[in-house]
């Protein structure tokens, strides 16, 4: 007897219907749906709104957070100087963390229940809903539960005085990523570097999903050979 193919109800909500896909769940998940309609993921109320964040709240809670740790170094002796040094490596090292996480968490390929599951919360719901505004940045609270061992590793590694600025410009990296990201989808950009990354962005959504991981520059996609061939290219093979 051959079981029936599970089909996902749309007008329920998602999240504890996926992982019923099995196999079929990549397939499912990277037939994006365009429309900035809202689907629910969880049938509690208060679990719905734990997964909307507006793209606003990242600059808004964590910019100050980013000028406290900076500050936390300047006040230690490091010149201005030396600060802008350390934030720029800061924000570098980010722009890689931005590529490993994307390329190899996010686009983990599962098939249980609760793989499919835990990797539509993260990200699969991104791409089946790219157009969604209250799921595209990471919620914060999610965030500050991430940034605690992350900032243990950099006390860890760093001396005392660097640690702070060098943690600062990876958390500001982390704002630069989620607000670009926001801006990528919902705006309109005019200039030559923004609309080159919106269009590579939305390559990475709609043309070939397995490459284009970086979000704030291709940089890591050249470096690690997952930059995606031009559409001029392909057609010349």
């Amino acid at each position: 007897m051959v079981a029936q193919e599970f089909t996902v109800d749309l007008n329920k909500p998602l999240v504890f219907q996926v992982g019923h896909l099995g196999e079929a769940y990549q397939d499912w998940v990277h037939r994006p749906i365009v429309s900035k309609e809202r689907p629910r993921f969880f049938k509690s109320d208060f679990w719905e709104f734990c997964t909307r964040t507006a793209w606003w709240v990242v600059p808004v809670i964590w910019l100050p957070v980013v000028c406290w740790f900076i500050s936390m170094s300047m006040n230690m002796g490091h010149t201005l100087g030396q600060i802008s040094f350390m934030v720029i490596f800061g924000i570098y090292i980010w722009t890689l963390i931005e590529y490993i996480v994307h390329r190899f968490l996010f686009h983990i390929e599962t098939s249980s229940y609760w793989g499919n599951t835990m990797h539509y919360l993260i990200h699969g719901c991104h791409h089946k809903h790219p157009m969604d505004s209250l799921r595209l940045v990471f919620p914060p609270t999610a965030t500050a539960v991430l940034i605690v061992p992350i900032w243990n590793l950099v006390k860890l590694f760093f001396p005392t005085s660097m640690a702070p600025a060098l943690f600062g410009g990876g958390l500001l990296g982390y704002v630069m990523y989620d607000v670009t990201h926001y801006y990528l989808h919902h705006g309109q950009p005019t200039g030559e570097m923004p609309k080159h990354l919106k269009k590579y962005h939305m390559n990475h959504h709609f043309r070939i999903m397995n490459k284009g991981f970086g979000v704030t520059s291709s940089l890591w996609d050249r470096a690690f050979g997952t930059l995606p061939a031009s559409k001029v290219a392909e057609k010349t093979r």
